[in-house]
């Protein structure tokens, strides 16, 4: 019984982690940032919020931004 409770949630865990979606954000100087769930967008400041690869938060400014594609 206890083997069946951690098999649910380790299926549970990945389920969950498969979730959210990775992006890619491509800027007008030809960088490419991966980022770890979509980033959004601030319309008040402009600035583009994301998570890096390594989960730091940091911020761009949207004028920088070329596209954003979910990969």
């Amino acid at each position: 019984m206890k083997w069946m409770m951690g098999a649910l949630a380790l299926s549970l865990a990945l389920l969950l982690s498969g979730c959210s979606s990775n992006y890619v954000m491509s800027t007008k100087d030809g960088k490419m940032i991966m980022t770890q769930g979509k980033p959004e967008i601030d319309k008040d400041t402009g600035l583009v919020k994301y998570t890096d690869d390594q989960g730091h938060e940091l911020q761009i400014n949207g004028d920088d931004v070329s596209q954003i594609i979910e990969r």
